[in-house]
């Protein structure tokens, strides 16, 4: 075929494979051709060089990405037992994997940390108790609890923001579990708040003061809530901590050691679920983020 038949096949077909066999075909017949008019070679030396240089050098290492920001830290919330014995700090490094070896004051159980955002509320309000759930909020809170129902754990305990809106949604969660009842413990510490910074950094946001301010209240609620079991704890735990977006996604960046100054790069729904699972080890796995599928996407909101 002629070059510029295959220039029109090369042009109309999706797809690099296509293109590099179309291509060597055209070169097997530019090698095997005599005598053919210098202004078709030109043509064809044209072609090769446009094909050439769209196929991108390929080496396994151009396709491997280098390791980046530091290793794991197995002691990022102070209980690795490997670093304390009667109080006293050991020599294992704590880049160690802690479950390498046998230690009777391990942790031995898993802590199943359910993060839900409170459900939509009235933004009119001018002070916390005017902020309570919508109509919608409450059908959103119901949604959540059934859906917390339905995946048929032990539920432990059930911590919340006292503001008025994780409050809420907590009771009509609380409605929903099985058995006797969850415990319902409210903690200030879990309000709303500007953690840190974002970076990037977002013109609308709050002074100094305030990261300062929220940013030392919600850093030592993650401390008090999100960290390994103790070595008392016999079995697996599942806990549900009903409070703020901002709080939520701080506590996914430090619990997974990614820089807590992204935070804001994450969205959540009203009422969703974010799991966190924290392994004796030290080891955290983030199972769910935001998850609000279980809702009919009419009833979605982000306020």
């Amino acid at each position: 075929m002629s070059y510029r038949k295959t220039l029109k096949l090369i042009c109309g077909v999706a797809g690099g494979s296509a293109v590099l066999v179309l291509a060597a075909g055209a070169a097997a017949e530019y090698r095997g051709s005599i005598g053919e008019p210098p202004g078709e070679a030109a043509g064809r030396r044209a072609i090769f060089g446009v094909l050439q240089a769209a196929q991108p050098a390929w080496t396994p290492a151009s396709h491997t990405p280098a390791p980046t920001g530091h290793a794991w830290d197995f002691n990022w919330d102070k209980r690795d037992p490997h670093t304390l014995t009667n109080g006293k700090k050991t020599s294992t490094p704590a880049t160690e994997d802690p479950s390498s070896e046998p230690d009777t004051s391990k942790p031995k159980a898993t802590r199943n940390i359910l993060l839900i955002r409170h459900s939509q509320y009235n933004l009119s309000g001018t002070v916390d108790k005017e902020r309570i759930l919508t109509p919608l909020g409450r059908e959103q809170a119901d949604f959540t609890g059934k859906r917390l129902a339905a995946l048929g754990l032990k539920y432990d305990i059930m911590i919340h923001s006292s503001m008025a809106r994780a409050t809420e949604t907590a009771n009509i969660i609380s409605k929903h579990l099985a058995g006797p009842g969850v415990e319902l413990v409210s903690c200030d510490l879990l309000r709303e708040g500007a953690p840190i910074e974002p970076v990037p950094p977002v013109t609308h946001w709050k002074p100094d003061a305030v990261y300062h301010e929220d940013g030392a209240r919600i850093e030592a609620a993650f401390r008090r809530y999100i960290h390994r079991a103790d070595p008392k704890q016999k079995e697996d735990s599942y806990e549900i901590i009903v409070c703020h977006a901002n709080v939520i996604r701080y506590f996914v960046c430090r619990a997974l050691q990614f820089p807590p100054e992204g935070w804001l790069r994450m969205g959540l729904n009203n009422g969703s679920i974010t799991w966190l699972t924290i392994r004796p080890s030290g080891r955290v796995a983030l199972r769910t983020l935001g998850d609000a599928g279980f809702m009919p996407p009419d009833k979605l909101t982000r306020t």
